[in-house]
C-alpha cells in the first residue's frame, strides 16, 4: 500500500520564521510525535545533498531513517527523501505567506511502507495531522 497525500495548516507567524524552523530538521523532535532524535550527518546544512538521520518510534517499534535533501528553495520549499529506511518516503514542506505574520504550511508525503508498516498506512495521515497541529501550537506560542 503506497501513501500519497498533502496536509496544510495556517500558522500565525511570519513565513520566513516558520520556514527557518521547519528547514532545520534538528527541530523535528520538538513537534513530531514519536521522534526521538534528528541529527545532521553532513557539514553543510539546508542545501541540496545535505544528509541527516532521524530516530523515531512508531507503534512501539524503533525506526531509523537516513535522509537526503533533494530540493531547497530558501524561504519557500524543502524536499527530502529517505536513503535508508524500513519506510521509503519523500516529503516536501512548503511555506506560503498569507499576510505579514501568517502563513500556510503544506506537507506533501509520498511513501512505500514495507513489512508490517504496510498495514498502518492510514495511521500515517492521522499522525501527520496531529504533528502539524503541534507545530502550529509550538510556533504560535513562541
Amino acid at each position: 500500500m503506497s501513501i500519497d497525500f498533502e496536509h496544510s495548516i495556517d500558522i500565525d507567524r511570519p513565513a520566513a520564521e516558520v520556514f527557518a524552523f521547519l528547514a532545520d530538521f534538528a527541530n523535528n523532535p520538538r513537534w513530531q510525535g514519536g521522534m526521538r532524535d534528528c541529527r545532521w550527518t553532513s557539514r553543510e546544512r539546508m542545501v541540496v545533498g545535505t544528509t541527516y538521520v532521524q530516530e523515531a518510534r512508531f507503534l512501539g517499534r524503533p525506526i531509523h531513517t537516513h535522509f537526503r535533501v533533494t530540493e531547497f528553495d530558501p524561504g519557500r520549499r524543502i524536499s527530502i527523501e529517505s536513503t535508508q529506511s524500513t519506510f521509503p518516503i519523500q516529503v516536501t514542506r512548503s511555506v506560503d505567506p498569507l499576510a505579514a505574520a501568517r502563513c500556510r504550511v503544506t506537507a506533501h508525503i509520498r511513501g512505500q511502507p514495507t513489512g508490517l508498516l504496510k498495514l498502518f498506512g492510514g495511521m500515517v495521515k492521522k499522525s501527520v495531522a496531529k504533528d502539524y497541529r503541534a507545530l502550529k501550537l509550538l510556533l504560535e506560542r513562541a
